[in-house]
């Protein structure tokens, strides 16, 4: 227990990185997956072919390969970013696949009567999308979405493969002074189960909120 008092200001500090990768990772993810999720139910068959191209290649890649590969790769060809940035960036991309395959879920479990509609209403495909569909759509996957959250953070691990001194690279280089691993990976594993039971606790009282308003 000791050592991880008398480190516990680069614990902390690898805590704070490890949280501004997980919220900077989720928008990005959110925001990507939801336009590939537009992109998957839509009825130009181009776009829906893309949106499954997408899903499909990031789904079978491994997330340690595409960040090395991003990190170490892309500066041979002129193109390179800082650590973190570059680690928000890969996560996003990386999870945004997986929060289309939960939103497009959703939007499939919304009854066509809804489309229809929308669009005797004259809406267009993408009002009836962002007003009608997906508010139905968000109501019937908030805990897959958690669930995604949740795996977010444990995948904000491998960041420290490109430099990335999150929770646990911080323990890693604690451990190498310390040489104390049990206790040191230990209090880290504590850490990630906190914010893991804290995602599970916020999005088991959305859902519940959720169900009592339909």
């Amino acid at each position: 227990m000791s050592v991880l008092l008398d480190h516990l200001p680069e614990l902390w500090q690898g805590l704070l990185v490890t949280l501004q990768l997980t919220v900077a990772s989720f928008v990005g993810a959110a925001v990507l997956g939801v336009l590939v999720t537009a992109m998957r139910v839509s009825p130009v068959p181009v776009l829906r072919a893309l949106g499954t191209a997408y899903v499909e290649t990031f789904q079978n890649l491994p997330l340690l390969v595409l960040l090395v590969l991003v990190f170490f790769g892309l500066p041979e060809i002129g193109i390179k970013g800082p650590p973190m940035a570059t680690a928000i960036v890969v996560i996003a991309v990386y999870q945004a696949a997986y929060m289309a395959e939960a939103l497009r879920s959703g939007v499939n479990s919304v009854s066509k009567g809804q489309a229809e509609a929308a669009r005797a209403l004259g809406l267009t495909f993408g009002q009836s999308l962002r007003l009608v569909i997906l508010p139905q759509a968000l109501r019937t996957v908030v805990q897959p979405l958690g669930n995604l959250t949740i795996q977010l953070i444990m995948s904000t691990a491998l960041a420290g493969a490109i430099s990335v001194v999150d929770l646990t690279e911080a323990a890693k280089r604690v451990n190498l002074q310390e040489a104390q691993p049990i206790a040191i990976f230990v209090g880290s594993g504590l850490a990630y189960a906190a914010i893991a039971a804290a995602v599970g606790y916020v999005t088991g009282r959305l859902e519940r909120r959720l169900v009592i308003m339909r």
